[in-house]
């Protein structure tokens, strides 16, 4: 039988039998660990290649906005009001004379930090708290799962328009941070039932049984093998909360101008859809498409991680 074959091959060094013998390079394609297998998988699935794409793109723009959109976002002349998309401004000017093209390329940005300050903080409050409920159990998981429930009880748009309404300038942080107290308990939840499965399995029983302490349990054996679920909801997530801060700037409660958000372009812009449709199509049609990639790039990297869907 193998012995530390997935061990040996994350080392970079040839699996062995017991009595010291390489295995066949056949055999060591089929001992490979999960995550071997899922990048295996994700190479092999031109949907994660697009996807991919499309948010390296949406980062690269979020850095560096003036590489492709030479126009100051903020340079408004009322002269061109609502006028069309031409060969120098391919997506127009908005109600305000300020060119539409530029700013929703410089709108990526703050939509792109609001994803991904609450996705990490979510992540790291949700698997935390999750994990440690679902491996102390007892009262503490008692104690989180009715905290939670409470969390659950408050609709996150509703809570959104009653908690940001209490600040008078919305920035990425205020934003960030009322995403990151909404929006935990759903991650929780998932952690805590992934981490109750890892710490049944034989191999953190032996493991136990060999004296191992909680900490080396929690870090070595139970968190790696309770990842899968974590980053695949996170990925996903990371679409919904740009999404999310998008309506809160609709509703005039997420970022303020003179902040650049797609929400907010959408909202001036929703007041012009028949007199001037483009000040609506560019800045949607931009949300949209990245929601989609990072929904897309979710599902790959679940159908890669699972092992039922091979």
């Amino acid at each position: 039988m193998p012995e530390n074959t997935d061990a040996a091959i994350l080392d970079g060094v040839p699996p062995t039998t017991q009595d010291g013998t390489a295995l066949p390079q056949d055999t060591r394609d089929k001992a490979r660990s999960l995550w071997t297998d899922a990048w295996y998988d994700l190479r092999r699935n031109p949907v994660f290649y697009i996807s991919s794409l499309v948010i390296l793109f949406l980062v690269f723009i979020s850095i560096w906005p003036g590489a492709i959109a030479h126009t100051d976002p903020l340079q408004c002349d009322l002269i061109n009001s609502q006028n069309g998309p031409s060969g120098g401004h391919w997506f127009g000017f908005d109600q305000q004379g300020c060119d539409v093209y530029s700013r929703t390329v410089h709108g990526a940005r703050n939509s792109v930090e609001v994803g991904l300050l609450s996705t990490v903080g979510v992540a790291l409050l949700g698997s935390v708290l999750g994990g440690l409920a679902g491996y102390f159990g007892g009262w503490l998981d008692a104690i989180l799962s009715r905290v939670s429930d409470i969390f659950f009880g408050i609709p996150i748009l509703l809570g959104g328009v009653v908690f940001l309404s209490a600040f008078k300038g919305g920035s990425v942080s205020i934003v960030s941070t009322f995403i990151i107290l909404l929006g935990w308990p759903q991650l929780a939840r998932i952690a805590r039932g992934a981490v109750i499965t890892a710490k049944e399995q034989d191999y953190v029983l032996a493991a136990k049984a060999l004296g191992a302490g909680h900490g080396r349990l929690l870090l070595r054996h139970i968190a790696p093998n309770a990842l899968a679920p974590v980053i695949v909801w996170s990925t996903i997530a990371l679409g919904t909360f740009i999404s999310l801060e998008a309506t809160l700037s609709f509703l005039g409660v997420g970022l303020k101008p003179p902040a650049v958000s797609w929400g907010i372009d959408i909202s001036s812009a929703s007041e012009q859809i028949r007199n001037a449709p483009h000040m609506l199509l560019f800045p949607a049609g931009a949300l949209s498409i990245t929601v989609l990639a990072f929904i897309l790039l979710g599902d790959a990297v679940r159908d890669a991680l699972d092992p039922k869907l091979r």
